[in-house]
């Protein structure tokens, strides 16, 4: 079997959508957060929030890469 060829047209929309859905979690967390009392479930929610605010970063920084890509017709 051949493998598939590399088709990196739609990687930017694909990541923009990425980085929709882990904003949305990250807003869906923090409401979780102010309705708990539960120091330590909240403790958490925090960090899980915090893992998602430096996967954003990655992803902000990789949909640069691939829109400067694209624009350049994938040289």
């Amino acid at each position: 079997m051949k493998p598939h060829a590399d088709d990196r047209r739609d990687n930017v929309e694909k990541i923009q959508r990425n980085i929709n859905h882990t904003i949305q979690n990250i807003e869906r967390t923090e409401e979780t957060m102010s309705l708990t009392d539960d120091p330590k479930q909240k403790q958490i929610l925090a960090e899980k929030n915090h893992r998602r605010e430096e996967a954003l970063d990655s992803m902000r920084v990789e949909i640069r890469d691939e829109a400067m890509d694209k624009k350049r017709g994938y040289e």
